[in-house]
């Protein structure tokens, strides 16, 4: 750790306060604007997440555990699709848009910026139609309540994508507030404001109220987060010719989509497996607790989203030493906060959940068991975004894979029987079957070890 952080030598109490502010939060080296980047993504996250408990207990409140399980039903296939349609775009463009700087290319630069924007949108677009098309065919078999909230997830998905897109391309030039807020912070408060006026109104807030207020915050949120990115790249990069290596990215990214889609799956599978076979009024207990919990999953993405584009950086220049140096102080940086927010969330897991309503604490025992999983999980840090930008997607892919394969079976099996504790029981699982693949991918590619602790 000397490499990226060394602390001066001073003493008494003096020096400790000094060393402690230092360390959380001052330094010109890298590990200190990587805590003060992340720090800055995790408070945005947290104020999100208050902002999104907020939303979730009024709108569990408003419109009662069936319509909830509706809603929550939708918008995890509108989370699940729109994180894919962009190609892995998103997360590719930290390393894209790294290399292309630091090789000069300019004209690549400044077509990637527009045109990704661009192709995604397009492309998004035409999914989402033919989405609406196999809706359309399956109405059938579908809960005559989820045809039209599901019609209104294929209208948000094209704006959901393009802020992915963007939100990316802010995060490869640190611009962390303005990817992150417009999605995290702007649309939730949009959310609650067009719920709270309809329910003041007096309209009745069901699944298809909720989910158009959402696709309306999502297109609201992403169309001013393109005003203010597009005013500062001018700002930024100097105009000029643009080329656009669609080729060239689609190679980079469509790997990293492989591992995005399987973690995502991974992520969202032990929600639309419940949904199949358990009643709505489950799905809302199990989904409060997954909100419950995600205080401990955000300081995981706030590592994620501050070191990738580095660590792309510190390969290309060829410093081993500086490169081994920034894993493991992220690395600690995900585990310890981690496992401290873990404590804190179990601790007060029962009067949270009585927020959303006394029907949701039954599912304070299930908060136990989805929580070995990210704890495991932090264990090792991002090392998912290490493999992608050195160049190990594929093998990082595979490992997401078997994992999210291990989850639809466990979910399939247990979830039948044992509901909420058996999707939670599954996820946890299939988090730590894939820590000890990707710690060994690692160790065997890399040379480098990711555990938070040991050698």
């Amino acid at each position: 750790m000397a490499v990226m952080d060394a602390q001066p030598a001073t003493t008494g109490p003096a020096g400790l306060i000094a060393r402690l502010r230092a360390r959380l939060t001052g330094g010109p080296s890298e590990a200190s604007l990587t805590r003060r980047l992340a720090g800055t993504i995790f408070i945005i996250r947290v104020i999100s997440a208050g902002l999104a408990y907020v939303s979730q207990v009024l709108l569990a409140r408003w419109m009662g555990t069936s319509d909830y399980g509706i809603y929550v039903y939708v918008w995890t296939w509108v989370l699940l699709l729109g994180s894919m349609m962009d190609f892995g775009i998103s997360a590719s463009a930290q390393k894209i848009i790294p290399e292309y700087r630091a090789g000069g290319e300019q004209a690549l630069l400044r077509g990637f910026l527009s045109g990704s924007r661009w192709l995604t949108l397009a492309v998004s677009t035409l999914v989402s139609l033919a989405l609406a098309g196999i809706v359309r065919l399956l109405s059938p078999w579908i809960d005559p309540a989820e045809v039209l909230p599901l019609y209104i997830g294929c209208i948000t998905l094209p704006a959901f994508v393009v802020a992915n897109t963007q939100d990316g391309i802010a995060r490869s030039h640190d611009w962390m507030q303005l990817g992150l807020m417009p999605q995290f912070i702007i649309r939730q408060a949009l959310i609650i404001g067009i719920t709270g006026a309809a329910f003041l109104l007096g309209y009745h807030l069901g699944a298809v109220a909720a989910m158009a207020a959402s696709a309306g915050a999502v297109w609201i949120a992403m169309t001013g987060q393109m005003a203010v990115l597009n005013r500062k790249l001018a700002d930024h990069i100097p105009s000029g010719p643009k080329t656009y290596d669609i080729r060239g990215w689609l190679a980079v990214s469509l790997p990293i989509l492989l591992v995005e889609s399987f973690y995502l799956l991974l992520s969202y599978t032990d929600v639309l497996v419940l949904q199949q076979f358990r009643p709505s009024d489950e799905v809302g207990v199990y989904f409060a607790v997954v909100k419950t919990l995600a205080l401990v999953s955000f300081i995981h993405y706030a590592m994620s989203a501050t070191t990738a584009h580095r660590f792309a950086e510190y390969n290309a220049s060829g410093d081993k030493a500086r490169l081994s140096a920034y894993v493991a102080h992220a690395i600690s940086w995900t585990f310890w906060p981690s496992l401290a927010a873990t404590i804190v969330l179990l601790a007060l897991g029962k009067p949270l959940l009585w927020l959303f309503g006394p029907q949701f604490v039954v599912g304070y025992d299930i908060m136990f068991v989805a929580a070995i999983g990210l704890v495991v999980r932090a264990a090792i840090g991002p090392v998912e975004r290490l493999l992608n930008m050195l160049g190990q997607q594929k093998i990082c892919a595979l490992a997401y894979a078997l994992a999210f394969v291990m989850n639809v079976v466990l979910c399939i099996a247990l979830v039948p029987r044992y509901g909420g504790h058996g999707a939670a029981a599954a996820t946890s699982i299939s988090l730590t079957f894939e820590t000890v693949l990707l710690f060994w991918i690692v160790r065997q590619r890399l040379g480098l070890h990711v555990l938070a602790f040991g050698k």
